[in-house]
């Protein structure tokens, strides 16, 4: 049970003395208190709690009378997304009198506080994480000498109150310390750093101080204000590859309201927004201190369409602003709604009432009939929550059960309420049931409480519990534009059904590893432990499902070079790695709490929760800071971290929903990413040495690849034909721009083209091209998949995704799978019967000729029909070729010859040409018979005969 603690004591603090009394208001857990009258306080606890306007106006971080401030400095390191804050100040008792001087600090509520310490006169306070029934004891024990502080929680947006105040003879000099850490959330593409500055007064020494390190690099970095537009300019951010810092500096003349004023224009948020680099689609593994941590946030990813059942509260308390404010938001959303997404709207007070007894598609003719029908609504009556989420669920039921909803889309209800249920079953317990039993596994809950009237902590457990989450939204002039960031927030589900896997061998205490769904802007982070080994290296993999394909996601990472780039600078705090695992497995604990089915399972949560608060120092609902005197142990000040009204214990991580997720293989990990060659790339004999091509030691007979047909460089063409035992090779000099068709087989479906790009500049008289993009294509399924030099993109009809180079992936869709090696290659094999590899060559990004480009490599094992043809597939029905009159060139290395192929007499060269299956580097001498002209004679009519308008083109014959 819980109740309210609210503790006022006076204070004195003589010069010579360590005396001390602070305000404490809290709450926590308390068993004794019957369930009745928790549920009352529970009720009133919320406005008792509430800053109202007047008391927001009047904060500041240093009240008292007569009082000088001598600084007051905030500094933020954030490392890896995760963030350490420690706030101090220096403050002088300048009156004649004793008085009462407080130290209050606004934090975020996710945030932890691991430290606080006072020094006063000299006379140190350190603080110390204890168990909280110990600590409370402890205090106890020290009250008859007036020792107290205290947390204060309020119900602000977002925020929560430090709070201490200590009273102390003039002249006292009193000097402050916070210490709190959280992580950084993701959400929209962008973490946000805010804080809460309010010196309440003029200070000599003001300055803020946000230093942040990532490993991968900063993408962007941008700051924000609401002190005014004036402020801007003194915001300084400077910024390198991966590091960056912002320093607030004002001067006391900078921070007066005006020119002769004496009060602080400084009242309200520093923001700093960024975002990381982002260069694999794998996502960014970490390890630092033998802890790992893996963040995922691919883009370029298609949404996957949506079946949503919009659950509107209209009950009477949502009359006036609530309302309006709903509707406003409401049509923005459903604006925002697709023709493939689905949409279903209930509203509920005493009675339920559907829009539509069906999901309707999201058309224009849809929605605006939707907008109409929810501005006519007029709020009145008590509160159905239960039969409304019933409905909801059997309007997807339904659905589901008619095949109306398409295997690859998410199925969602949003909840909007401002109370707590008065109608039909009032039972929160009895709700929470009801709504697992009904809710299928596809399907997920999102709740949205508006104000404080509603038990935001039924709103999560219920939305936790079905693979969801909760929003609190503050019934303000904002609320509508909160309203719909978060419907943003959740409206492009990019991933689902993710799990992520490393060896048991590798890595132990591992937090949530399986995830519902993946939205558009936001990220996954997945922290443990890494056990002795010695490899110097991590890797794991990430199952996934897309709108239209399924994904294999490789990652891995050197254990050693994050801590080697952390020792070369000092934007990072010490110990983050450990701190940051701890945190996270706290959060989710904590989620998990609050979900569990049994007294005995909550205990065995309780108990590891407190024992990770008091090995990490972080204050937690079940434990407190315990500040002692250095000199004097039984002088003691204790600070709690409560419950949050209406909120239950804490903001927590979402806890692991029950999803079902393919097995994990048996006997430790088992990668399903391809080799990384196919078999058919492989040299059927290593290729001879540069030195002995030029010294004449290579039997020409031997050099052979195993049957592959491949178009690399200049381009240049090594055309195997199987029955002669010979390769063939020629150029193409086409011109830049330029589509070639290599394959195109009506047969099948399948069309491979490359685009051909030109070096920097002229070299040696001659402007070199390359392949720079290839697409094959599969028309059956509508199916494209195009390699350039910097992404590789599959496009299904509209939908496409883009992946990066940077990772090792695979990627599954109606019998085609695209296989990407990282930074090497990408093999697209179509119905196991077509197979094609493209190579990626970089090159000196400042070389001033050379460009990056592609190579393609096709098997020819492959199973074309027989109306294949391009430049290549017409070689999949082997020519008759004779080679006779060997004899010696004008080049002694480079033997002639005459060449009978297709009716045609053709003058060839032996030479050799570059092949890149055995040396990725520097590539081997193939051997060849050289045809001159761009393949003239050789292949069938003109080589600008290949040449196709689009990517996606098949070759007009004759």
């Amino acid at each position: 049970m819980r109740c309210l603690l609210l503790l006022l004591l006076g204070l004195v603090i003589p010069r010579q003395s360590c005396c001390f009394e602070f305000v404490i208001d809290g709450e926590w857990e308390d068993d004794d208190v019957s369930a009745a009258q928790s549920h009352q306080e529970h009720r009133e606890r919320h406005k008792r709690a509430t800053l109202t306007s007047e008391e927001q106006e009047d904060f500041g971080a240093i009240t008292g009378q007569d009082i000088t401030v001598k600084s007051y400095k905030v500094e933020s390191r954030i490392t890896s997304r995760f963030a350490h804050v420690t706030v101090r100040s220096s403050v002088v008792n300048s009156g004649t009198k004793a008085q009462s001087i407080a130290f209050n600090v606004q934090i975020p509520k996710r945030a932890f506080i691991s430290n606080f310490t006072m020094n006063v006169n000299g006379i140190t306070f350190v603080g110390s994480v204890k168990e909280k029934t110990l600590a409370r004891k402890l205090y106890a024990r020290a009250r008859s000498r007036n020792h107290a502080a205290g947390i204060v929680r309020t119900n602000s947006q977002d925020l929560e109150v430090f709070k201490t105040e200590v009273h102390v003879p003039p002249g006292s000099n009193i000097e402050f310390e916070l210490h709190y850490q959280e992580m950084m959330e993701r959400k929209l593409g962008f973490y946000e750093h805010s804080l809460y500055l309010q010196p309440g007064r003029l200070v000599p020494h003001f300055q803020v101080d946000v230093y942040i390190y990532e490993q991968n690099g900063i993408a962007s970095v941008e700051t924000s204000n609401t002190f005014g537009t004036q402020f801007a300019e003194l915001i300084k951010v400077t910024s390198t590859k991966d590091k960056a810092h912002v320093v607030f500096k004002p001067s006391v003349q900078q921070q007066r309201e005006c020119a002769n004023c004496t009060n602080s224009a400084i009242d309200g948020e520093l923001t700093v927004k960024y975002d990381v680099t982002r260069d694999s689609t794998s996502g960014e593994l970490q390890v630092s201190d033998s802890y790992f941590f893996y963040f995922l946030a691919p883009s370029n990813l298609s949404p996957f369409p949506k079946n949503i059942v919009f659950v509107i509260d209209v009950s009477g308390s949502m009359w006036g602003v609530k309302m309006k404010q709903t509707v406003e938001a409401m049509r923005a959303i459903l604006d925002d709604l697709t023709v493939e997404d689905q949409f279903g709207i209930i509203d509920f007070n005493h009675n339920v009432r559907c829009w539509n007894e069906d999901l309707v598609p999201g058309s224009s003719l849809h929605t605006t009939s939707a907008k109409s029908y929810i501005e006519s609504i007029k709020p009145n009556g008590g509160t159905n929550i239960n039969e409304a989420l019933m409905r909801a669920v059997q309007m997807l039921m339904r659905a589901f059960n008619q095949d109306l909803i398409n295997s690859r889309s998410i199925s969602m209800i949003i909840l909007v309420s401002d109370g707590d249920p008065t109608v039909g079953e009032i039972k929160l317990s009895v709700i929470q049931k009801n709504i697992k039993r009904a809710m299928r596994e596809e399907f997920s809950l999102f709740s949205v409480g508006i104000g404080f009237d509603v038990d935001y902590d039924f709103l999560e457990r219920i939305a936790m519990e079905n693979r969801g989450m909760a929003q609190r939204i503050y019934a303000n002039h904002d609320a509508a534009e909160q309203l719909r960031t978060f419907y943003h927030q959740v409206s492009s589900p990019l991933l689902s059904k993710i799990a992520v896997r490393f060896s048991d061998e590798s890595v132990t205490n591992v937090t949530q590893s399986q995830f519902d769904k993946y939205f558009s802007g936001s990220e996954l982070v997945v922290a443990g432990r890494v056990l002795p080994s010695e490899s110097s290296s991590l890797s794991g993999y990430t199952s996934a499902s897309s709108a239209n394909m399924d994904l294999i996601l490789e990652m891995d990472a050197d254990i050693h070079k994050l801590d080697e780039e952390l020792a070369k600078q000092q934007h990072s705090f010490t110990g983050f790695a450990k701190q940051m695992w701890a945190y996270l497995t706290i959060k989710q604990l904590i989620g998990e709490r609050s979900l569990a089915p049994t007294a005995a399972k909550k205990r065995k949560i309780t108990q590891r929760i407190i024992s990770l608060s008091l090995d990490h120092q972080f204050v937690t609902p079940l434990t407190a800071l315990l500040v002692t005197n250095d000199d004097d142990p039984t002088e003691m000040l204790l600070a709690d971290s409560p419950m949050d009204p209406k909120h239950g214990c804490c903001s927590a991580l979402p806890a692991t929903s029950r999803v079902t997720f393919p097995p994990r293989p048996p006997g430790g990990m088992v990668y399903a990413t391809p080799p990384s060659r196919p078999h058919w790339l492989l040299p059927a004999t290593q290729p001879p040495t540069p030195s002995q091509v030029k010294k004449g030691e290579v039997d020409e007979t031997l050099v052979t690849t195993n049957g592959v047909t491949r178009v690399d460089e200049d381009p240049h063409f090594i055309i195997r034909l199987p029955r002669s035992n010979m390769d063939v090779c020629f150029n193409i000099d086409s011109k830049p721009g330029h589509i070639l068709n290599l394959v195109s087989d009506i047969g099948t479906g399948v069309v491979v083209n490359g685009q051909l790009i030109s070096s920097k500049k002229v070299h040696k008289d001659k402007l070199k091209t390359y392949f720079g993009v290839v697409s094959v294509y599969y028309q059956p399924e509508g199916f494209s998949v195009t390699v350039s030099t910097d992404r590789i993109t599959t496009t299904d009809g509209r939908r496409s995704n883009v992946f990066t180079w940077g990772s090792t992936a695979e990627i599954t869709h109606d019998g085609v799978t695209v296989s990407i090696v990282k930074n090497a290659q990408a093999t697209i094999t179509i119905n196991n019967r077509i197979q094609v590899t493209v190579l990626l060559h970089r090159v000196w990004k400042k070389h001033p000729v050379n460009v990056d480009f592609l190579g393609v490599y096709l098997s020819n094992s492959n199973q074309y029909s027989p109306l294949v043809h391009g430049l290549i597939g017409q070689f999949s029905q082997e020519p008759e070729v004779r080679v006779y009159g060997v004899h010696e060139g004008a080049d002694p290395l480079k033997k002639e010859a005459t060449m009978e192929v297709k009716g045609n007499k053709l003058l060839v060269t032996r030479g050799w040409q570059k092949d890149y299956t055995w040396d990725r580097k520097h590539g081997s001498n193939v051997y060849c018979w050289f045809i001159h002209n761009s393949g003239k004679g050789f292949i069938d009519g003109h080589y600008s005969d290949y040449i196709v308008p689009d990517l996606d083109s098949f070759l007009q014959l004759p």
